[in-house]
């Protein structure tokens, strides 16, 4: 570890020199690499996070740009996967910690290779079902897991701690009809809403990477709109 890299980092008492040894003995796994998956990927490979494993399926569009951080107009020129790209970027920002790019459907046939030596799961998702999945495996495997969603211009998100925390089908109990579901889609969104809520994320996996007494335990929800800030 290279301490100049971090020193800002390591002067602020919440991290610290052993909080920032731990953070580059842990692995995260990012699962999803849109606007939410782009931001804590930047965030945790800029804070020294020292194996991050990101799986997305999908392909860079223009679209995109407006909101998903770690791409440029290149990477839709030339038809990059997400997690191809995200990989390269990530690389070029940090070359000292390990950085696996996956091109694949997270689905319950790969939650285990994929999932089973993280430290923490991470949401970049736009989906209920495979939150669903990531909610389960977590708890059964006692993974922490950093629930975010982000549309329109609002977000929320919550840690996922098992045998302390609620879980994800604490506040979502059935599987919500896909017609009642806002998506950016539908619904649209502007980008101050997923990077506020993925900044939360982030800082909330590093808190739980390094066992800090200043984890959150409440849902918090935003409207960047409306400059509402909630903690339920």
């Amino acid at each position: 570890m290279t301490t100049d890299r971090y020193i800002r980092q390591i002067i602020f008492p919440g991290i610290g020199k052993e909080g920032q040894k731990k953070l580059g003995e842990s692995r995260a796994v990012i699962v999803g690499c849109g606007a939410l998956g782009t931001v804590v990927a930047t965030i945790l490979a800029r804070a020294g996070v020292g194996h991050l494993r990101i799986i997305d399926r999908d392909f860079i569009e223009y679209h995109n740009l407006q909101r998903q951080v770690l791409y440029d107009e290149d990477d839709v020129k030339n038809n990059i996967p997400k997690a191809v790209a995200a990989e390269r970027h990530l690389k070029a920002i940090n070359s000292t910690i390990e950085i696996e790019g996956i091109v694949a459907d997270f689905n319950m046939t790969n939650i285990g290779r994929f999932a089973h030596d993280a430290d923490i799961l991470v949401d970049g998702l736009d989906n209920f079902e495979t939150r669903f999945l990531i909610n389960d495996f977590a708890l059964k495997n006692n993974i922490p897991y950093v629930y975010g969603a982000a549309v329109a211009a609002t977000g929320m998100t919550m840690n996922i701690i098992p045998g302390e925390t609620a879980c994800f089908r604490c506040i979502s109990g059935t599987m919500p009809n896909p017609e009642s579901i806002l998506t950016c889609d539908t619904a649209g969104v502007v980008a101050p809403a997923p990077f506020i809520i993925g900044s939360l994320e982030a800082a909330e996996a590093m808190k739980i990477l390094i066992k800090s007494k200043d984890v959150n335990r409440d849902l918090v929800y935003i409207d960047v709109w409306k400059s509402s800030f909630q903690h339920l």
